[in-house]
């Protein structure tokens, strides 16, 4: 049986050069050594700036990336930055401020592996986190914070063991946070129903498709030169020229096109896990970050892929619906995921910690 230990470590080539099957692509060689820079672990001794290299590595939103790190004496304050807010998809920053809870969770494990306590209290709108002198604690979710990837594919179709099960629901222990994981296909294809739905609403919004499209990042010199958005191999779709990558996106993302990959990505994962927030504000919707981030940290450390398929409560008039089909038609779903096991795609990049210090 092969340990986690070593899924680990045979997953960290992967950040050396992009992904497998991807290293041998025209003109990506220069993005594979930016992505190994930026996803190596800390030294035995770090600056505490580059804790923030392991924060930025988290989950977020179209990889907009929207936080700001201030640094004090033993404090490391993360603040929204609003300036990159997606404001057709996320119109009330709930995806931004669980974007926050996943950057405050990856310095939190990162601090302490080298030798921190981090205490992270919602202020607000900020994250203040205290770093304490500790014993160095390095775990395996340290380890995966590099190899973590929202893995946009077709998965492997195979069911994960109830051991793996019980893990991942452990990671995503969190007071104020509620968690289903689903693996009974009737609760995928009832699932589905709704991303078809809610794909099919966002893809007839002009505004939804503009945003979505500011985001993309359709070659690697595109990719480098911003440091962020959505670079089109990291979702297995084609590398192109500039002067043709409107016309491909005009071809690839489409209302059926997209509404069948969505079909088989989710027909073809072993679950799909729902996070609900006890409360709808920022301090529940970045403790919904803190907890997904463990999540798929552990998901990775096990050799399982996750992706978001969060139509169905980015749409609000199916919000409410999908809440009662969970039977908590009180409650406001925050993040549905898939996962399930497949290669990895290429990692998608960071900008620059200078960028996010302020």
């Amino acid at each position: 049986m092969v340990s986690r230990r070593t899924v680990i470590t045979s997953g960290l080539s992967v950040a050396a050069i992009g992904a497998v099957g991807y290293a041998t692509w025209p003109k990506l060689d220069g993005y594979n050594e930016e992505v190994a820079r930026q996803r190596r672990l800390l030294s035995a001794d770090p600056e505490r700036h580059d804790l923030l290299r392991m924060a930025t590595l988290a989950a977020n939103g179209h990889n907009t990336q929207p936080w700001k790190f201030r640094l004090n004496d033993n404090t490391v304050t993360i603040q929204p930055d609003f300036s990159r807010r997606t404001e057709v998809v996320d119109p009330d920053n709930h995806h931004l401020f669980i974007s926050l809870g996943c950057a405050a969770e990856n310095l939190n494990i990162a601090a302490q592996a080298r030798g921190w306590n981090a205490t992270p209290a919602t202020k607000s709108t900020d994250i203040e986190v205290m770093l304490e002198s500790a014993a160095p604690l390095e775990t395996d979710l340290y380890q995966a914070i590099p190899l973590r990837q929202s893995t946009r594919s077709q998965y492997d179709g195979q069911p994960v063991s109830a051991s793996d099960i019980a893990l991942l629901k452990a990671a995503t222990e969190q007071g104020g946070v509620s968690v289903l994981l689903l693996t009974e296909p009737k609760a995928r294809e009832d699932i589905l129903e709704f991303v078809v739905e809610g794909n099919s609403a966002q893809m007839d919004d002009p505004a939804f498709v503009a945003e979505l499209r500011d985001w993309i990042r359709f070659t690697p010199d595109e990719a480098l030169r911003s440091g962020d958005g959505l670079f089109a191999a990291c979702s297995g779709n084609p590398v192109a020229p500039g002067w043709i990558a409107e016309r491909l996106f005009g071809q690839f993302f489409k209302n059926d096109t997209e509404n069948d990959k969505y079909s088989s990505h989710i027909r073809s994962s072993a679950g799909i896990a729902i996070f609900i927030g006890d409360q709808e504000d920022p301090d529940h919707w970045i403790k919904v970050g803190q907890s997904f981030q463990r999540f798929a940290l552990q998901a990775t450390v096990l050799g399982i892929r996750t992706a978001h398929i969060n139509q169905p409560i980015e749409v609000p008039r199916l919000r409410g619906e999908f809440a009662r089909w969970m039977n908590m038609p009180d409650a406001r779903p925050d993040l549905i995921v898939r996962f399930g096991r497949a290669p990895a795609l290429p990692m998608s990049l960071r900008r620059p910690i200078e960028s996010v210090i302020v």
